[in-house]
């Protein structure tokens, strides 16, 4: 127990330095202070650096302090670079005895979020924009879930009804088409019109015409057509009155003569279809291999042992066509007939694998890759967007065209692969032939030289 003397004694306490005097100033509360630490930056000046992209910003000098103004801006406006990239929400924590570790903070509201006004017909624009471009059915605008999910979106909408929803997508397919037709309306050239022909097929040649004329004059385009292809075959009736539309409408065309019977690509498809009909019965045959082949994993490593034992140099991997393109069967074909070597063994090998394709059948496999080939070629270039040119499309016509005249054979089946491709192939460049040379010509590689050497050459 203390003496009185010991209370009577004077207690020096040690002198504090400005190191070890208490700060007497209160806690800062601004939420800018989980973002910025303060720096000494020299005697009597302060500066606030930001945590995440320590960029420096001033806080004090002397007695005069900045404030954190600026400091709310950087983080609350966005300019923080590394804030954007993280940017998490300032809520108050809890600790575990469920009182607030940390006092409330003033929450502040992110830019992207604020000021943002409701725009009622712009969210009806959206809607009927949203039913155009997914197909939407119109009545999902009255399904109840739908319309909860919109009134906890936004509560002040009042939702639109089938009719309202309706003509706001008449409304957005008219604003749509009247822009268009400005658009068509200010170009310098003409229009290349594709008709495609959808099923049923019209009662009469006549009302294809009708509905082209209608369709050009509702469009207004009548005066500025080029030329007109056809997906499907038309009758002579209907196509004459289609040219007489080109020549009345458009008298500087060169009256009406640019009008192709047939499109390409359809053309194409037309005498590939045709070959494989007439060698379906060996593609049945090696499509049944690959059949058996894939049937299993343990088949597919047994054949590529047996390609690896016989050192075929293939790269190629056997698949099966999709029997509705004809591009995936030359395909499937040129893989088996690179690999031929193998199927012919693969029946030593596999006592269950039987009647493999003879050599006299992968010759004529060969023999119909061949046809096909420029064929293959020439598709690749209508759908390529590196070679959307008309001249190397060109060029693989010519190909097709002299491989038709080429061969001659005394074997029916090649006979018989020629007879059909020239056929073809002539009536398809009696169609095109002048549209096709005024394309070419533009080359300023070979202008008129291309065009006169296939007039030469008896092309077309």
């Amino acid at each position: 127990m203390a003496t009185p003397e010991e209370n009577n004694q004077l207690v020096i306490a040690p002198e504090s330095t400005p190191e070890t005097q208490p700060n007497k100033r209160r806690k800062k509360k601004s939420i800018v202070w989980e973002h910025f630490t303060i720096e000494n930056v020299s005697p009597g000046c302060r500066r606030a650096s930001c945590n995440q992209c320590k960029q420096s910003f001033a806080y004090s000098t002397g007695s005069k302090v900045a404030g954190t103004s600026h400091l709310k801006r950087h983080i609350a406006k966005g300019t923080c670079p590394a804030l954007l990239r993280n940017q998490s929400q300032f809520t108050p924590g809890m600790n575990g005895n469920g009182s607030m570790s940390d006092p409330p903070k003033r929450r502040y509201r992110s830019p992207s979020s604020a000021y943002i006004s409701f725009d009622s017909d712009r969210c009806r624009h959206e809607i009927a924009r949203m039913m155009i471009m997914h197909d939407y059915p119109l009545h999902m605008v009255e399904h109840s879930g739908f319309l909860a999910f919109v009134q906890n979106l936004q509560p002040r909408f009042d939702m639109v009804s089938f009719n309202t929803v309706q003509g706001d997508c008449v409304a957005t397919y008219l604003r749509e088409k009247q822009n268009i037709m400005k658009f068509v309306e200010g170009m310098p050239g003409r229009v290349c019109l594709t008709l495609v022909v959808m099923e049923p097929y019209p009662d009469s040649d006549m009302a294809i015409s009708h509905a082209v004329a209608c369709c050009l004059s509702d469009w207004s385009l009548e005066g500025k057509l080029f030329s007109i292809t056809f997906n499907h075959p038309v009758g002579e009736p209907g196509r004459e009155n289609l040219r007489s539309l080109l020549c009345v409408k458009n008298p500087l065309i060169i009256n009406g003569q640019l009008m192709i019977g047939n499109c390409s690509a359809r053309t194409l498809s037309s005498i590939a279809k045709d070959v494989l009909w007439i060698g379906r019965g060996i593609i049945k045959k090696i499509r049944d291999s690959i059949k058996y082949v894939k049937t299993s994993e343990s088949l597919e490593e047994k054949f590529l042992e047996l390609k690896q034992q016989l050192q075929v140099p293939s790269e190629k991997s056997l698949s099966l066509d999709n029997r509705t393109q004809w591009n995936s069967t030359y395909q499937m074909l040129v893989a088996a007939s690179e690999l031929k070597e193998v199927f012919s063994c693969l029946d030593s090998s596999d006592p269950n694998y039987k009647e493999p394709p003879s050599m006299e059948d992968w010759k004529q496999i060969e023999i119909i890759c061949t046809y096909l080939k420029p064929l293959f070629d020439a598709a690749n270039i209508l759908t390529s967007r590196n070679n959307a040119t008309p001249i190397p499309f060109f060029h693989e016509l010519w190909k097709i065209h002299e491989l038709s005249r080429a061969v001659v054979s005394e074997d029916p089946f090649i006979s018989s692969l020629s007879k059909l491709m020239q056929e073809k192939i002539d009536k398809y460049l009696k169609e095109c032939s002048l549209a096709l040379a005024i394309a070419v010509v533009m080359d300023p590689r070979f202008k008129m030289k291309l065009v006169q050497f296939c007039f030469f050459k008896n092309l077309w």
